[in-house]
């Protein structure tokens, strides 16, 4: 036998709808709401009065009609009525942004904290959170959540790192964090978090192979609008597929990582400033140039070895990606056609719509999802 629907869950659908229009539209009247979710004029009216009264959607000026007379009272979201903050921690510095409810950047700030398993540590990285917090203006009540980038692989609950060689962080317990400050916390993987804000900006992005080419190499396959974390939490760890026997140790303990011949690291000198390596490739200087032929070589051979394991778009993000441009992707091209056994067509490489700041957003946006699925009673 069949439930029936009760008046209440009408009531929450009927807001749900009203509040994800106004969303996706910014800027609409009472009329249009009424109109395209074919909902009663007093149901409108009623449910707008009460979310405004709320403060979750605001009046925003007037619609613009052809027709003489009063012009419509606009409604948008208010945007800031709830925000989300991600951290990136790295070895020598924590990374921090605050994201409104379309994910927009309200601000960003960078620390000089050097990573140690220290309460010292985990306790100055809050109390920089929270300065940062207050340097928003923003009440406790406005936070979603804090979403903490980590270069591990996490657990599925999002609450421990499962293997973290990098910071040597394995066993971290997102408590750590939770005993300094009055949110709740998450950490997510940081090529998954790039993966994250790549689909926030794509919402018809479904299935892609995310490839984070940062100052660590990482990845994330996007299977039918989700992650795949694997039976073990691994999957995508393609950093540590070995391409040859030989070169430079990979902090896993083994040479000839993908690691080692395809991220930043290997790219770029110590303390080498990237942009100024890129004005020089483009100048076609002979030393960087050598060295960008190179990691284009091996970048090409990771590709097509993973392509060949899954046919689908390669979205060429992480750090690097603010770099690239159409030329190297027609190198790329060029060489992987070199290596496949098919004829490969030009049409699976994008270079990613987000490359800045992409992880920190992509750590927030977690929390902001759970909220818009919560207003629509999902």
């Amino acid at each position: 036998m069949e439930k029936s629907i009760t008046p209440n869950q009408i009531k929450q659908n009927n807001r749900g709808l009203i509040y994800h229009y106004i969303y996706k539209n910014q800027k609409v009247s009472q009329q249009d709401i009424s109109y395209d979710l074919r909902l009663s004029r007093p149901t409108v009216t009623a449910n707008l009065n009460a979310m405004e009264q709320e403060g979750l959607i605001r009046k925003n000026g007037q619609i613009d009609t052809e027709y003489v007379g009063r012009k419509a009272a606009a409604y948008s979201i208010s945007a800031d009525y709830r925000i989300s903050i991600g951290v990136e921690i790295l070895k020598k510095e924590v990374k921090m942004i605050a994201v409104d409810l379309y994910g927009e950047k309200l601000d960003r700030t960078v620390c000089e904290i050097t990573y140690e398993y220290e309460e010292s540590y985990f306790k100055k990285v809050c109390e920089k959170i929270l300065e940062f917090k207050d340097s928003l203006g923003a009440a406790d009540e406005q936070i979603l959540g804090i979403g903490f980038a980590m270069q591990a692989l996490i657990s599925p609950d999002r609450q421990t790192v499962l293997y973290g060689e990098i910071l040597s962080c394995t066993g971290l317990s997102i408590e750590k964090f939770t005993r300094y400050l009055p949110y709740p916390c998450a950490f997510i993987h940081d090529a998954d978090s790039a993966a994250v804000s790549e689909m926030w900006v794509s919402p018809d992005l479904t299935d892609a192979f995310y490839l984070s080419l940062s100052r660590h190499l990482g990845a994330a396959v996007i299977s039918r609008g989700e992650i795949l974390t694997g039976k073990h939490g691994h999957s995508s760890t393609i950093e540590h597929i070995r391409l040859s026997s030989g070169g430079a140790l990979c902090y896993c303990g083994r040479r000839g990582c993908m690691d080692t011949l395809c991220s930043m690291s290997a790219l770029l000198e110590d303390r080498e400033n990237p942009e100024e390596f890129f004005e020089k490739v483009r100048r076609k200087e002979t030393s960087c140039l050598e060295r960008w032929d190179r990691f284009l070589d091996n970048l090409a051979e990771a590709i097509n070895l993973l392509h060949l394991i899954y046919d689908t778009d390669f979205i060429l993000g992480g750090y690097l990606a603010q770099y690239l441009c159409g030329e190297d992707l027609e190198s790329l091209y060029e060489r992987i056609r070199d290596l496949t056994p098919f004829a490969e067509e030009q049409d699976f490489l994008r270079i990613s719509k987000m490359p800045r700041h992409n992880i920190t957003i992509g750590a927030a946006l977690p929390f902001v999802q759970t909220f818009l699925n919560g207003v629509a009673g999902r």
